[in-house]
């Protein structure tokens, strides 16, 4: 097959892996945005390159006519999660969803591969638009923790440096490590609410501030500097405070503030 040709086949896989990306990438803002904790800590994609998809159509002995129809994995999405309990959630979120048909569902999670291996996979059917015209693309969505991932990363190095036939020892080592993540899964599961709250009123604490900086930038254009140099003196004091509940009043104050010359600018254009 002519490389130019490999382009076009893989081009939609691109295009429906960078629009899935940005989605959930958004989806995680919305979370943040209302105060919430997200059960998605961050998502990549990949295309597979063109060897890789060689070598594994080589493996399950694929014709290059038929890998698009029998390769679901060229496209991949990988979600993170902190806690093993936000895996369900987020398979529940793409389940839910309508811009995605679920294919298949593969749960190494509750049922491990012999290697230690752990995640979550659902393979879902995704539109995109070419200038050919409407394209449905295979993805695969792996769902697994930071642990789970470390874990993954550092197998799949030594599967390429051993073209898939890693020593006994290392194997041996491989599945200790994996029992190792398991313990500390649980027992990052066992603080999860406490790690939930401090990371939401992390988040409440970011939000709080950047808005009030940013309405204090803009009332720099429309109140005096006297003004100003209190508005900006009161904030440094209640933000060494460190009490949400007062940099949530003074942010409310600052709201009025601000709308009250928004309402003066308005009336003197008029």
């Amino acid at each position: 097959m002519e490389i130019q040709l490999w382009r076009e086949i893989l081009s939609p896989y691109d295009l429906a892996v960078k629009e899935l990306v940005v989605k959930f990438e958004h989806l995680i803002q919305e979370y943040r945005n209302q105060g919430l904790y997200s059960p998605i800590e961050q998502v990549t994609g990949r295309v597979k390159t063109i060897a890789s998809i060689l070598d594994k159509a080589q493996k399950k002995n694929v014709m290059v006519d038929e890998i698009e129809e029998k390769i679901s994995d060229i496209a991949g999405v990988r979600i993170i999660c902190q806690f093993v309990e936000d895996i369900q959630r987020v398979v529940e979120i793409i389940r839910q969803r309508t811009d995605m048909e679920i294919v298949s569902e593969r749960d190494y999670i509750n049922h491990m591969k012999d290697s230690g291996y752990r995640s979550y996979h659902i393979i879902v059917r995704y539109e995109v638009q070419t200038v050919k015209g409407c394209r449905k693309i295979n993805v695969e969505i792996q769902i697994r923790t930071l642990a789970m991932n470390f874990w993954s990363t550092i197998e799949h190095s030594l599967q390429y440096k051993y073209k898939m036939n890693i020593p006994d020892h290392i194997r041996e080592k491989l599945a200790n490590v994996a029992n190792a993540i398991i313990l500390l899964d649980n027992e990052m599961s066992s603080v999860r609410s406490e790690i939930m709250d401090a990371q939401i009123s992390s988040q409440i604490h970011t939000s709080l501030v950047s808005d009030i900086l940013n309405n204090i930038q803009n009332l720099y254009r429309v109140a005096n500097k006297r003004e100003i140099q209190k508005i900006q003196d009161e904030f440094y004091r209640i933000y060494e405070l460190d009490d949400i509940d007062q940099l949530r009043r003074f942010g409310k104050e600052l709201d009025v503030i601000a709308e009250g010359y928004r309402a003066q600018s308005i009336a003197e254009e008029e």
